[in-house]
């Protein structure tokens, strides 16, 4: 008789914006979940998609695979490594922990280390995206770690998003996202100069963004921030503090390996000087108002109807 692998149990911690989009997709699914965030109510609508939420990170013992999303690299070391951590306190261990933060590559394989000593696999998967585009499906994940533990849980990240790729060994996929939001911060400063650069001409936000969508140039990203930047909406997705702290990571990497990074060390620059100015806890897509005043003109919401790409007009 042929055993029947049973479905895995996994665990979620943090469900900040992305971290409930991610989770919501796996309860959705019938994925067995339990989940816990350091502020139990924003956890709770998970309860009415099947997941249970709990009170204790240790709650989480007994879980097969436990995902992390949180916010910083301090972050991970405490819900992982802290005194009530994942790590410390749950029992009996996960056998897997797939992290999707963005963190640098020390905390990282600091993690990695701190996992194996108590025969927990370990596998970095940081994400591109935001919660919009996890609903509607199109996240895209990079991985690295132990190939088998990959592709133990490759069929939950793809449930999760749309591509998960497999980078190598080791910490290799955090370089990965580094760079990926390296090139995120001097893409929507090059959009948000160009797009002042045009209005200031006499042309819409909304039709140059839309010329910019259907050519060679755009891309899921810039079709997605086009109702940010035309209605002047800066509701958070992804803010300019953390576009900072990745900006600050991408730069000490290149340092570390002695590459010459001028571009991002401009934008670097330009996202400290917004912060400067007040632009807190708001989009990123921010910067064009930044640009438009460095211009000397206040931009104003325009009302043209466009699309995000994500399936949905605006």
């Amino acid at each position: 008789m042929v055993d029947t692998p049973q479905p895995l149990r996994v665990g979620w911690i943090g469900t900040g914006r992305m971290g409930f989009a991610m989770a919501r997709r796996l309860a959705r699914s019938g994925i067995n979940l339990t989940v816990w965030n350091r502020t139990r109510s924003k956890a709770e609508p998970l309860a009415g998609d099947g997941a249970r939420v709990v009170e204790r990170i240790a709650d989480l013992g007994g879980c097969d695979v436990v995902f992390t999303m949180v916010a910083s690299s301090p972050d991970l070391e405490e819900v992982l490594a802290g005194p009530e951590g994942l790590l410390r306190k749950a029992e009996p261990k996960p056998q897997i922990v797939v992290d999707c933060s963005t963190v640098s590559v020390e905390t990282s394989a600091a993690m990695r280390t701190t996992a194996a000593k108590e025969g927990v696999q370990f596998l970095a998967a940081p994400v591109s995206g935001n919660d919009r585009v996890v609903a509607a499906g199109k996240l895209s994940i990079v991985a690295s770690g132990p190939r088998e533990t990959f592709d133990r849980v490759e069929p939950l990240l793809r449930t999760i998003g749309s591509a998960a790729i497999y980078a190598g060994d080791g910490e290799i996929a955090r370089l990965v996202k580094i760079c990926h939001n390296l090139l995120l911060a001097a893409v929507i400063q090059s959009v948000a100069e160009t797009a002042v650069l045009a209005e200031r001409a006499g042309v819409p936000r909304a039709t140059y963004l839309e010329f910019i969508n259907a050519s060679v140039m755009g891309s899921m990203f810039t079709r997605y921030k086009t109702p940010s930047l035309v209605y002047l909406d800066w509701t958070p997705t992804f803010t300019l503090e953390l576009l900072r702290k990745d900006l600050d990571l991408g730069l000490a990497a290149a340092r570390a390996l002695d590459v010459p990074m001028p571009v991002a060390a401009v934008t670097h620059e330009v996202v400290q000087a917004a912060l400067g100015r007040g632009h807190r806890g708001v989009d990123f897509a921010v910067l064009l108002l930044e640009a438009a005043r460095n211009a000397g003109f206040e931009p104003a919401p325009e009302t043209a109807q466009v699309d995000d790409g994500l399936g949905g007009n605006s």
